[in-house]
């Protein structure tokens, strides 16, 4: 992509996103979630209803008058997005593509985090890792982030979420927040890793989805292709068998999934392209 096309991509993203994040999200996202814990900040006079555990008596006893001590929640917190760059991101039929979609979810999480003073970090991964991008802060880096989502080639095309989950317990020390976004089409068990991932660190699943990957169009005879494999198969959407067994098909995918993340203790939330993404984030980020 060419540089200018680049740069007015990136900006047109980040007045987008990080509006949200002000407006909406930020608060939001501090909420949902919490620092290490509350760190002393400063003491002041001690008024009327103020919790009497909290008087210092060395600066009381100093100044003749109470004085309490005043606490902060202690930030700074690492949050990491795990980001399904695969070839299954390619495919939309509604408002945008569900690559699109992901780029414009980590740039709003990435701009709340940086909102509250916490580092932000991007694994990128295909049925291989395709990028690290270390957790740290500022708008700079922010912005690097978005550049980055926009402009990556992915080396390979399949999907490894278990690989991913494996990476970031290897680079990732420190208990970090971490966002999990694919669209979760994988051949390979991931359930044992994320279950170990989740215990390590605090992980939410954001599943991405576009609606005709599940309920195709009754438009008749029509060739298809897999992004991943680049398998092409002929089906007849006007079939009923064919329909009732995507439907099968659908029902136990999702129950799969959900299963999958309830066993592992990890909130998620499914996002279509279709749709908008900020009443799934706000629920999300409301339940937690």
């Amino acid at each position: 992509m060419e540089t200018a096309e680049l740069l007015k991509k990136v900006r047109k993203i980040e007045i987008k996103t990080k509006g949200l994040s002000n407006q909406i999200f930020s608060g939001e996202y501090h909420s949902a979630f919490k620092g290490r814990g509350m760190a002393f900040s400063e003491v002041r006079e001690y008024t009327p209803g103020d919790d009497v555990r909290t008087i210092d008596w060395n600066v009381t006893a100093r100044l003749r008058t109470p004085y309490v001590k005043v606490f902060e929640e202690e930030r700074e917190l690492s949050v990491v997005i795990l980001v399904d760059v695969s070839a299954s991101g390619q495919f939309g039929t509604h408002k945008q593509f569900k690559q699109d979609l992901i780029t414009e979810l980590c740039a709003v999480i990435a701009f709340s985090g940086s909102q509250n003073n916490d580092k932000i970090g991007v694994i990128f991964f295909s049925d291989k890792i395709e990028k690290f991008i270390p957790p740290k802060k500022g708008k700079s880096h922010i912005l690097r982030i978005i550049r980055e989502l926009i402009n990556i080639e992915p080396q390979q095309k399949g999907t490894n979420i278990q690989l991913a989950l494996k990476y970031l317990n290897n680079v990732i020390k420190k208990k970090s927040i971490c966002f999990l976004i694919s669209d979760f089409y994988d051949q390979n068990s991931y359930s044992d890793a994320l279950k170990i991932a989740n215990r390590k660190h605090d992980i939410v699943a954001l599943r991405i989805n576009d609606i005709h990957e599940n309920m195709l169009p009754d438009v008749g005879l029509i060739k298809l292709r897999d992004n991943e494999t680049g398998q092409l198969i002929w089906v007849d959407t006007s079939d009923a068998d064919f329909r009732k067994q995507m439907e099968i098909n659908r029902l136990k995918f999702e129950d799969e999934i959900k299963e999958v993340f309830n066993k592992s203790g990890v909130d998620f939330a499914t996002i279509h392209t279709h749709e908008g993404y900020i009443k799934p984030l706000m629920n999300l980020f409301k339940k937690r």
